[in-house]
């Protein structure tokens, strides 16, 4: 059966997509995943060669024809969205609501499918990786999360692949949820200062709401060693797995702008071991 990895965050910047590709860079017979479809970057690291382009559809825009138009208005009167001026519609400032497709009495408005960004599937050095990007100002994300893990349900399940290690959104919104439903771990990189241990904390909340067992991973620790404390005991009064402690390092910095992850750019400094360990951890913790 096949198992579902997630690495999550409460907040944005906590080092969380490092994660995903050291972890990426040390598994066998991985399908990797990167759920944050609205600012997704794995693919930066992982430089995947795109095998397979869909079309995410997922909202509807307004069309006038002109030649049923007649200007009577009542598009525009009605449309809050300041989007319909007869003869014309601004697809840009369209929400897809419909009132002008049911108040123009010419039929003269359609509301017709919209492009609202793309799912790939692709080859990466580490193996098949499922991921997408939803265009600027478009929704659904959560939807298209989904699209992107049930396309890497199939890869795992073509290729026989025992883990999918998925790179999740920040936060706990909609792709977040869409990202850890029915989902075996969640990994959670958070920081020591006080926003990290607040928004740590929520998405907990949220893990436990779906019963997904979690563990705790603090990057940079020794940036605030009395912070890292205050999360070390929240994990033991709350019987919570700390993953491990990974110390700064500029070498990551240097492996990023190598287009490498840190076992491969340093496989024998002390994070990549420690990442090694923890990955080790993760394999026991799901098999």
């Amino acid at each position: 059966m096949v198992k579902e990895i997630a690495i999550i965050s409460g907040k944005g910047g906590t080092g969380k997509t490092s994660v995903v590709a050291g972890f990426a860079s040390l598994a066998e017979n991985i399908i990797l995943a990167d759920c944050d479809v609205d600012a997704p970057d794995l693919h930066i690291l992982l430089q995947p060669d795109i095998k397979k382009t869909e079309e995410f559809q997922s909202s509807k825009v307004a069309q006038l024809n002109p030649a049923l138009c007649t200007e009577c208005g009542l598009c525009e009167e009605h449309c809050r969205f300041n989007a319909a001026h007869p003869p014309e519609i601004d697809s840009i400032s369209c929400e897809g609501c419909g009132v002008c497709e049911y108040v123009c009495p010419e039929g003269a408005i359609q509301m017709v499918d919209k492009i609202s960004g793309h799912l790939f599937e692709s080859r990466t050095r580490f193996g098949p990786m499922s991921h997408a990007k939803l265009l600027p100002g478009e929704g659904n994300s959560g939807l298209l999360v989904t699209e992107v893990r049930k396309q890497g349900e199939e890869l795992a399940r073509s290729h026989h692949s025992d883990i999918i290690l998925i790179d999740g959104s920040p936060g706990i919104g909609c792709p977040v949820i869409a990202t850890i439903r029915s989902i075996d771990l969640a990994i959670i990189v958070t920081e020591p200062t006080m926003s990290g241990i607040h928004d740590m904390s929520r998405v907990l909340q949220l893990a436990d709401r779906f019963n997904v067992p979690s563990t705790i991973i603090i990057n940079k620790y020794d940036l605030s060693e009395s912070n890292t404390q205050r999360i070390t005991d929240f994990c033991n009064e709350n019987n919570l797995p700390l993953l491990g402690k990974i110390p700064f390092d500029p070498i990551v910095t240097k492996s990023m702008l190598d287009a490498k992850t840190l076992p491969e750019h340093a496989p024998t400094h002390a994070i990549s071991l420690l990442m090694k360990e923890m990955w080790d951890d993760v394999i026991q913790m799901v098999l």
